[in-house]
């Protein structure tokens, strides 16, 4: 059963040792994340799947992490503070490769330290979440088709499993918004952040798998496919779109998106 899905940006410098006296230029990215955080305790997931798009890739495969205990920490970014750890629902990730490789191939990896755009999400929505389990999921090369297609497959395996699951993609708009942009600037990575709200908002999915691929492509974005997966997952309940927040201080577009199941 579904019981929360949210698509969320993964800045390191949101980690109060990281940003520290640049916290408060996310501060309406945190608020979202605070709100979320709130949403995601009342559902009370046993499991939350997360699709991250700088979990370990492989160009023509889905990969599921396999280790059995997962680590957040963010020392590469100067934070020796802040350490997590998290339990792996290796079953449920073990039935999710089985039931998705009759359709894609489905690589399993073996992880131990999570990424920075799993670390993110898991620091600001498991504050009260102590025992929860956690499944990591990487995207791929594959179509946006065969993304959407994926994700589909995953709420089967949901349905099947009897557990309370929550669902997060992280991932962020394009990186070319301002001048400063760490990937240069570019006029169309304002188009593709308005395309994809306006198509969240309007519940317009086709909108978001039939994105030109250049546009795709020069937005310099890492979120397209994490909410592709997303989108396919969520495919078909009954959900309300509602946007948290949308910022980019930093020249990367940031969206908080909350897809209330209802």
């Amino acid at each position: 059963m579904i019981v929360f899905s949210a698509f969320v940006p993964h800045p390191p410098i949101a980690i109060p040792e990281v940003g520290k006296e640049n916290l408060d230029k996310l501060s309406d990215t945190i608020k979202a994340y605070q709100t979320l955080e709130h949403e995601i305790y009342s559902a009370k997931p046993d499991t939350i799947i997360l699709i991250s798009s700088h979990a370990e890739q492989r160009e023509e495969a889905f990969a599921v992490n396999q280790a059995p205990d997962f680590k957040v920490n963010f020392k590469k970014f100067g934070d020796l503070v802040t350490n997590l750890q998290f339990k792996n629902d290796i079953g449920f990730g073990y039935q999710i490769k089985e039931l998705c490789e009759d359709y894609f191939p489905v690589m399993m990896t073996a992880q131990e330290e999570l990424d920075y755009g799993s670390g993110v999400p898991l620091f600001y929505l498991t504050q009260h979440l102590p025992n929860i389990k956690v499944v990591s999921i990487a995207y791929s090369n594959l179509s946006s088709e065969d993304h959407f297609k994926f994700g589909q497959i995953i709420r089967k395996q949901i349905n099947l499993a009897g557990k309370r699951v929550a669902v997060i993609a992280s991932g962020d708009l394009s990186h070319k918004l301002h001048k400063d942009s760490p990937a240069g600037y570019s006029a169309r990575g304002q188009e593709f952040d308005q395309k994809i709200i306006k198509a969240l908002a309007e519940k317009k999915v086709d909108d978001v798998i039939h994105l030109d691929p250049e546009l795709v492509k020069e937005a310099g974005e890492c979120g397209h496919r994490a909410l592709l997966v997303l989108l396919g997952v969520i495919d078909e309940l009954n959900y309300e779109h509602r946007q948290l927040s949308y910022q980019s201080p930093f020249g990367i577009g940031y969206l908080v998106t909350n897809f209330e199941i209802k």
